[in-house]
């Protein structure tokens, strides 16, 4: 008996795109409890099952969207470059701000926004995307900052120093997007 490939589509990754697209909008906006996959399908304009199809389920989903925010705002390989440069310490960190804050005023809108509402209000999502996402980002900014205080790596200073670097950045993205503030706004 001759088995059959399942056919697949040319367009699949445009419809996947086009669901990551409408679903990190939508659940910026309204969050992902208030987010329906049924909204996410008729705005995306796909069937619904193509969501399972694509992402397993809504969580899947959500988490991919995560996944596509935390990147599309800091991702891994900026730092990294940033990290492995010949620059001082002390450059290194400008850098570093200098990068969060280009980000921040950038068009990343509902980027910025999801994670924004998802740091006040986590969901179960946010651990498995700490972990995968966040934490090599944090992983750099931890040696940048080791280097330039000249802390032992087990020193509990350092996780205060990196507290008192973090803070002002994440408040410095949410005030700018707060305040409706874009690339394109402000250099009307």
């Amino acid at each position: 008996m001759t088995q059959r490939k399942p056919s697949t589509r040319i367009d699949g990754e445009l419809t996947r795109q086009r669901i990551l697209a409408v679903a990190g909008k939508l659940f910026a906006i309204n969050g992902f409890a208030e987010t329906t996959n049924k909204l996410i399908a008729e705005q995306a304009d796909v069937d619904l099952a193509s969501i399972n199809y694509h992402f397993g389920n809504r969580n899947g989903l959500y988490q991919q969207v995560l996944t596509v925010a935390q990147q599309g705002i800091i991702h891994l390989d900026e730092l990294s470059v940033i990290a492995e440069s010949t620059d001082t310490p002390q450059k290194k960190l400008f850098n570093i701000i200098h990068l969060i804050y280009r980000k921040a005023i950038d068009d990343n809108e509902w980027k910025i926004q999801l994670l924004a509402r998802e740091v006040s209000s986590p969901t179960s999502n946010l651990v498995a995307s700490l972990d995968e996402n966040v934490q090599p980002k944090l992983n750099i900014l931890r040696t940048v900052i080791r280097d330039l205080s000249g802390l032992s790596e087990n020193s509990p200073l350092l996780t205060l120093c990196m507290m008192n670097i973090i803070a002002p950045c994440l408040m410095l993205i949410i005030g700018i997007k707060s305040n409706g503030e874009t690339a394109t706004s402000r250099h009307r």
